[in-house]
């Protein structure tokens, strides 16, 4: 059996697609050549001189690799489960979902070891509404500017002194081998993860009704790790009844406690002025559904146009706050 694994081309998305064909290879006899990786450019890949939010948001990064899967140029896919929308294209299904690494945001500078450590007006770069939001909530003295790219543009970035500091996902620098560029993992207590945060993807096409014993599909559904599908499904129905996007600054992470599960989600102006959290511990049976009740609670006390994006806002000082850059982030 030859299996196409169709992956974006970054050195991050590569790392993922070797991870997903190491874990392959060990869960039968396959040879390296009968599992290619094959490197899809994606429109999210291609526009770099605007902020996703403006574009189209996460769907940019999965929609030329699901096409490929339509049309059975590739035979798998992998993703950052968080860069998926909450519903499948019709025909698609995420087949397995591998265990999860560090969920937790790292804190990356060349000059100082922690957040809090930065002073008075120093500019953090992060393309993320979440992080953005974050960040100005906590620390509304800050400048925060827009900062596109791959994880290697983004510290190049940081180098060239484009920015003091910014927030990278610890599981994509562990997975690049680059754990040294931690300066320090955010406990989530403090900057709760995006969704689906640190969990790798595989998606594919479903078998057809009569052919549920499909060989592909049972050899992928090997790769599942159970404990981590219960969580992300938990964050992503909570994403979903808030309709979240790249347009609106959520947060959420599940975590299992035994037989319960243990949440906490969030979602923010995106100038970080209000911040409204809800959180709950129920049995996992119970947990997607409190997911989506937790989310209407929330709607109900934001009320409308909550995450309407800023218009004009003050810093500190009062003076106008200059609007982000327009760089590559």
């Amino acid at each position: 059996m030859k299996i196409r694994i169709g992956t974006r081309g970054s050195p991050l998305a590569m790392a993922q697609a070797i991870e997903v064909r190491s874990k392959l290879m060990a869960s039968r006899n396959f040879a390296l050549a009968d599992l290619p990786i094959v490197e899809i450019k994606t429109s999210g890949d291609r526009i770099q001189d605007r902020p996703l939010s403006e574009v189209g948001g996460k769907g940019l990064f999965t929609k030329e690799i699901e096409e490929a899967l339509y049309s059975g140029d590739i035979d798998i896919a992998v993703h950052s489960m968080k860069d998926l929308e909450t519903e499948m294209p019709p025909g698609l299904a995420i087949a397995a979902v591998l265990e999860r690494e560090d969920v937790r945001d790292a804190f990356v500078s060349l000059n100082y070891a922690r957040f809090e450590d930065l002073p008075n007006g120093a500019t953090v770069g992060t393309s993320s509404l979440r992080r953005r939001a974050q960040v100005r909530n906590v620390r509304p003295d800050l400048n925060v500017v827009e900062f596109r790219g791959n994880v290697q543009t983004r510290l190049a970035k940081l180098a060239a002194g484009v920015a003091d500091a910014t927030f990278l996902a610890c599981a994509g620098l562990r997975r690049l081998g680059q754990p040294e560029r931690i300066s320090a993992a955010i406990d989530p207590g403090e900057m709760l993860p995006a969704v689906a945060q640190g969990a790798i993807a595989i998606q594919m096409r479903l078998p057809a009704a009569a052919d549920a014993s499909h060989p592909l599909w049972n050899v992928v559904c090997t790769l599942d790790h159970a404990p981590t599908r219960a969580c992300v499904e938990v964050e992503r129905a909570f994403l979903g009844e808030l309709d979240g996007s790249c347009r609106t600054p959520i947060a959420g992470l599940a975590v299992r406690n035994g037989a319960k599960i243990d949440f906490r989600g969030e979602i923010l102006r995106p100038d970080g002025s209000t911040r409204l959290t809800a959180g709950f511990s129920v049995l996992e049976v119970d947990a997607l559904d409190s997911a989506r009740v937790a989310a209407r609670e929330l709607l109900r006390q934001a009320g409308p146009k909550f995450f309407d994006p800023e218009k004009h806002r003050q810093s500190p000082q009062g003076s106008a706050e200059s609007p982000p850059s327009k760089g590559t982030a």
